[in-house]
């Protein structure tokens, strides 16, 4: 990944996934009053000098093989809709974490199952990793849909496992490993997803 330029990737659902870039930050900002990406992924109120902040330390941690973090874009429109990475990146151990949301206007069109898709098997084939993981709350039922279409195994129950503004919430572990089979076409493309927000980690760093 130091070595490279992040990757740009056109998917089937319509939409583009590009590096962001600091004129998109005024999206991290509206993401973060976002009433359903707030419970869930905690992101704190961002001001413009916070977002752009956060987009350049993305480039960072990118080049420091650290992290790996995407804007969506609708490909007829330069305004990104949505946020979808990997973190907690090890290539020693061979894992990493995804990380995503979705604003109002995108939820519902099946992007964010290609998008899981598409960034999975980019890690998986070109940087090499064994092991990806997805975690939300049990609360988050529109997370649990995703990860399951994009072909992530759920593995179990974690206990009380993060903190929100209402508590401590229980958490699902689901995960795809190398030579786990891919979902057929009419996973990818589901468009009857309600995807209020699709993680329950801390908004990415």
């Amino acid at each position: 990944m130091s070595q490279s330029e992040q990757p740009v990737f056109q998917l089937a659902s319509g939409v583009r996934l590009r590096p962001w870039e600091s004129q998109y930050a005024q999206v991290l900002v509206d993401s973060s009053r976002d009433p359903g990406i707030q419970h869930w992924n905690r992101p704190g109120l961002l001001s413009i000098d916070d977002a752009q902040a956060r987009i350049a330390r993305w480039r960072r941690r990118w080049e420091a093989e650290e992290a790996a973090v995407w804007a969506i874009q609708r490909v007829d429109d330069d305004h990104p809709v949505g946020l979808i990475g990997l973190g907690d990146m090890d290539f020693k151990g061979g894992s990493a974490e995804f990380l995503y949301w979705l604003l109002p206007a995108a939820r519902g069109s099946g992007a964010m199952v290609d998008a899981t898709i598409r960034v999975s098997r980019w890690a998986l084939d070109v940087l090499g990793l064994h092991r990806l993981r997805i975690t939300h709350s049990v609360a988050n039922t529109a997370s649990c849909r995703v990860a399951t279409r994009a072909g992530f195994a759920l593995e179990g129950t974690m206990r009380s496992a993060l903190l929100h503004a209402d508590g401590w919430h229980d958490e699902h572990l689901h995960a795809r490993i190398q030579g786990d089979a891919w979902p057929d076409e009419e996973h990818t493309t589901t468009a009857d997803l309600n995807v209020s927000n699709l993680r329950n980690r801390p908004a990415a760093t």
